[in-house]
């Protein structure tokens, strides 16, 4: 009879639909994102494209504040507003089909106008995890600005305009544990052994294997056994081979341990393979990375208070086991890369930095709880799970401290200077950008967008260039934008092209995901794109 195949273990209905997901930002980012309320200001294109690309991986709610009607315009270009519906409330019509994307996500709409808002109720944006807003006016944007400033909510201010499009991002303070760095060698701590990994590599002796067992040998140990011979040979028991030559030495003598067959050729010993091709990275000395001795000299961990952030509280702890017992080091990360080796060395060497993580892992636990007794916070303020977390990507952290785009557009910040260096390369989106904020001002001046009236397309073309040059006077700028774009965007006439939208709606989508989840780092802190030669550029103002 045949035997039935192994099934799969089962799955949650929710594990199903968001299974894509979950594994790029594990289960408690995609419970974050299900917890999270993001405000969306303006139901156009762009913001109907963001909310879009929130609502299908499960956001938790939404707010929409919009207080237009729809328009054969909106119509044109926004795929969630039909011709039927023109005259209706734009907000509203597009909350409820947002909402038919997921059941899972609560759509709520406002129909007032932002300023009022911001008047009469300004405490209500406080209870937003991000506010993200489209198509809005200078006015607006400042008020906005130093409102959620100082509730240290995330801003991001989105425009779609024609074939360009930006994205200006605005954070007080943002603290982040699993940033996901492209490049991250493994943590094999090969020049530095805790006791009991040394005691495991010192219970190899190489050369008495026989051949089965020398086949499977980790190629951690190989490497360790070959760094001691190394050091034994120069005379230096602490020393770590550095330059191309060093390293070519311990290539050498590791290719000439692998056993040979009777006639003089080489076994095929996977692990050594391995090992020779693991020299450039396994042999980096273990040393705190410069953005963690950065993080141990923040203000935030040295004048730590009972209103101090718990991300401060457990970077603290984390520092004070780095001064004790990791003596200079990270707690051990306890992950292993894949390696040929038999299932029983392998796992023998895995559990032994399993072991160690936990130990470390515990030691900064214990560090947390007696910071939180000396702060009056509850002990369960920080968990152990958060802990475990904190150790195992400990040297991932990050904060980035953001400008306020207020201050930007009051020139009280660095921006300036910023656009400056920028307008000097040829080549830089900036001119875009520039152009972007020359029509936000043309709006405050004349109540209308350049060339939104067809017969006015060519007189506005010189009162767009005059708003540009004030700008640019006020920065101290003597460069200039190319004329023909500045036709070209009163040619627009503030249209909303579908597929510009979509484009950056996925953009600014992806950035609020990094944002909720603390996870992946934001663009900091300006993004344009050009859909004429599809072409992106990222900068900080």
């Amino acid at each position: 009879m045949a035997v039935p195949s192994p099934r799969s273990p089962e799955q949650s209905e929710r594990s199903r639909k968001y299974d894509r997901q979950l594994r790029l930002w594990g289960d408690q980012g995609q419970q974050d994102l299900e917890t999270a309320h993001v405000c969306l200001i303006n139901a156009t294109a762009l913001g109907t494209e963001i909310l879009k690309s929130l609502v299908l991986p499960g956001i938790g709610a939404f707010t929409i504040i919009d207080n237009e009607i729809i328009t054969e315009e909106d119509v044109g270009s926004n795929f969630f507003l039909t011709a039927d519906r023109i005259g209706e409330k734009r907000g509203s019509v597009a909350s409820q089909l947002l909402c038919e994307l997921n059941p899972d996500t609560r759509g709520h709409f406002i129909d007032e106008s932002l300023l009022k808002l911001l008047d009469l109720n300004p405490s209500m944006f406080s209870t937003f995890t991000v506010v993200v807003t489209a198509s809005l006016h200078e006015k607006e944007i400042i008020e906005l600005s130093h409102k959620l400033w100082a509730y240290n909510i995330p801003l991001l201010v989105c425009q779609s305009y024609g074939f360009f499009g930006s994205m200006r991002l605005q954070l007080a303070e943002h603290t982040m544990i699993k940033t996901h760095p492209d490049n991250q060698n493994p943590d094999l701590r090969l020049d530095c052994p805790f006791e009991a990994l040394k005691e495991h590599f010192d219970s190899y002796d190489l050369e008495s294997l026989d051949l089965t067992n020398h086949l499977h040998v980790p190629y951690l140990v190989i490497l360790y056994k070959h760094l001691e011979k190394w050091r034994n040979n120069i005379g230096n028991a602490n020393a770590l081979p550095e330059t191309y030559k060093d390293k070519q030495v311990i290539r050498q003598n590791i290719k000439n341990s692998i056993r040979k067959h009777d006639n003089g050729t080489l076994y095929h010993e996977e692990n050594f393979e391995e090992a020779i091709r693991s020299v450039n990275f396994a042999y980096n000395k273990t040393s705190l990375p410069i953005n963690i001795q950065n993080l141990f000299q923040d203000e935030k961990l040295i004048n730590l208070t009972s209103n101090s952030q718990p991300f401060w509280i457990m970077v603290k702890a984390l520092k004070d086991f780095v001064d004790n017992e990791g003596c200079g080091r990270l707690p051990v990360r306890g992950t292993l890369p894949d390696m040929t080796a038999d299932t029983f060395k392998y796992i023998s060497l895995q559990q032994l930095y399993h072991e160690q993580a936990a130990k470390d892992t515990e030691a900064v636990y214990n560090r947390v709880q007696l910071l939180l007794q000396n702060l009056n916070l509850p002990d369960d303020t920080i968990t152990e799970q958060d802990i475990k977390v904190l150790c195992k990507h400990a040297s991932e952290l990050s904060v980035i401290r953001g400008s306020r785009i207020a201050d930007e557009y009051e020139h009280k910040g660095n921006a300036d200077n910023e656009i400056s260096q920028s307008l000097e390369d040829p080549d830089s989106l900036i001119e875009h950008y520039i152009i972007l904020r020359g029509i936000e001002r043309f709006y405050s001046e004349y109540y209308t967008y350049p060339g939104e009236i067809d017969e006015q397309v060519e007189p506005d073309i010189p009162k767009l260039k005059s708003c540009i040059s004030k700008l640019l006077n006020e920065w101290g700028c003597m460069s200039s934008t190319k004329e023909d774009c500045i036709h070209e965007y009163c040619r627009y006439g503030k249209s909303e092209l579908h597929s510009v939208s979509s484009f950056i709606g996925g953009c600014v989508s992806h950035e609020i995901i990094k944002l909720i989840t603390r996870q992946y780092k934001p663009v900091n802190n300006s993004f344009v794109f050009n859909a004429i030669n599809c072409s992106t550029e990222s900068f900080k103002l």
